[in-house]
């Protein structure tokens, strides 16, 4: 196998030695790891597709991965699979100013896309916080989401198209530099969160926008979750649309805080429970000035400690570090099981009061965070020093009766990270039996022998 592989992209582009496999061996979901027999590290489309004909000759399974920064296990490889790493697929191909696209590579950072397009005054809207490490293809393959979802939407209203390889080798180009297209199915949408089961996207192209000229951030605290929750909704049913609603318990911010080393400067020492954070952006500096005001009225109205303004790009990186260190914080100080359950937004505030209602119930300390204005936490449930076999046997009741409240409120069990490994055994709790089955036959339909990130996704009942 090994052989064959580097008459494809090279011996010095194979890996196999069990210490340069480990970083491989996991994503940043706790609980799996698996060591492939191989990466494989291709430079072009061609490569890609020359190693998934071998593969799917030989029935070889195959993981797709971009950088390791899933939260579902879906970049976990299957025992006796080869990865395919696209680190040296990672170049920018275009920033065309003329349509307002870029065509990029799956490896190239999201981070350096976004700044790339800042060079030509454009925007790239997604914002995961792991926008340093995660890729193109990646977010593609998840449809990641991030912060500025409130306003902007998530990865699949920026891919107009892509270039993707079969699991049977065949190379497919779907869309292009076009805003409109209804030539045939959508087959670009369909790969667009398909966890890299259905195809591996090689090069996309994706939408920019108008970098906006004013951005302002707020950093609202709360001594109580529910009211900050209400308050959420509030601004939306005011029509206004701040770009971002992010909600950061007091538990998360000050392991945020220990992480980084340094502090916010809050005014209200340690009396909140948690706190927004909400940034602004448009064209027209009075407009924003109008609407930040607006809205720390309204804060105040309901209940906030304080409305603290941060006008310059350096106060604003200082939160947003903050806000975006959340996640490694916690995993050093904890093992964690972490959930990204969606709820409309509306139903909110009953699902932040229903999450400490379990936690409780369990005796776990629960640290929540993440896009309250688009509905989606992300739920943190820390092991602390609880012992081992106490919190294994707890997790999946926990898991369980977080996914059904969220269900009953007319949720989803995932907003952005995915199905993967980690959230399978529930998915029929959320999709039923008739809408896996019509999946499971899209997945053969692609995959026919089933070699492309298999045990993804679909319940093992089957």
């Amino acid at each position: 196998m090994i052989k064959e592989l580097e008459k494809i992209v090279g011996k010095e582009n194979i890996l196999t030695e069990p210490d340069s496999l480990e970083p491989y061996s996991h994503d940043e979901t706790s609980g799996f790891r698996v060591f492939p027999k191989a990466v494989v590290k291709p430079k072009t489309t061609q490569e890609t597709s020359e190693i998934m004909k071998f593969a799917n000759k030989e029935l070889i399974p195959v993981t797709p991965r971009g950088g390791g920064s899933c939260l579902s296990g879906g970049a976990v490889p299957s025992p006796g699979s080869i990865v395919i790493s696209f680190e040296r697929m990672n170049q920018i191909r275009e920033i065309d100013t003329e349509n307002l696209m870029a065509i990029a590579e799956p490896g190239v950072i999201i981070a350096q896309l976004a700044d790339e397009a800042k060079k030509y005054g454009l925007f790239y809207p997604p914002y995961p916080a792991s926008l340093d490490t995660s890729t193109v293809g990646g977010n593609i393959a998840e449809c990641a989401g991030g912060a500025r979802a409130v306003k902007y939407g998530t990865t699949k209203n920026y891919v107009l198209g892509v270039e993707a390889v079969l699991p049977t080798g065949e190379i497919i180009k779907c869309g292009g530099k076009l805003v409109k297209n209804v030539t045939g199915y959508n087959l670009t949408d369909l790969l667009v969160g398909s966890e890299g089961t259905l195809a591996i996207i090689t090069l996309a192209i994706l939408k920019l926008l108008p970098m906006p000229k004013v951005k302002v951030d707020l950093l609202i605290p709360f001594e109580d979750i529910e009211k900050a929750g209400k308050f959420a909704q509030e601004i939306l049913q005011h029509k206004m649309s701040p770009s971002t609603i992010e909600i950061m318990e007091r538990e998360a911010i000050e392991a945020s805080e220990r992480y980084l080393k340094r502090k916010l400067k809050f005014s209200v020492g340690n009396k909140y429970a948690c706190s927004l954070l909400i940034e602004i952006d448009g064209e027209r500096k009075e407009e924003i000035e109008h609407e930040y005001n607006e809205i720390g009225d309204i804060a105040l109205k309901n209940g906030a400690l304080d409305v603290l303004v941060a006008l310059t790009e350096r106060e604003q990186e200082r939160l947003w570090e903050v806000r975006n260190s959340i996640s490694d914080a916690l995993k050093s100080e904890s093992e964690v099981e972490r959930e990204d359950i969606v709820v409309p937004r509306s139903k909110m505030p009953e699902f932040l009061h229903e999450i400490k209602r379990v936690e409780c119930k369990y005796g776990l300390k629960i640290v929540s965070y993440g896009h309250i204005g688009d509905g989606n936490v992300h739920i943190n449930i820390l092991r602390e020093d609880t012992p081992e076999q106490e919190w294994k046997a707890k997790i999946p009741n926990i898991m369980k009766e977080l996914f059904e409240v969220g269900l009953s409120l007319g949720g989803m069990i995932s907003g952005e990270h995915g199905i993967g490994l980690s959230k399978k055994p529930y998915l029929e709790m959320a999709l039923g039996k008739q809408q896996i089955e019509l999946m499971r036959g899209i997945k053969r339909v692609f995959d026919p022998n089933n070699i492309l990130n298999p045990e993804k996704i679909f319940p093992d009942n089957k």
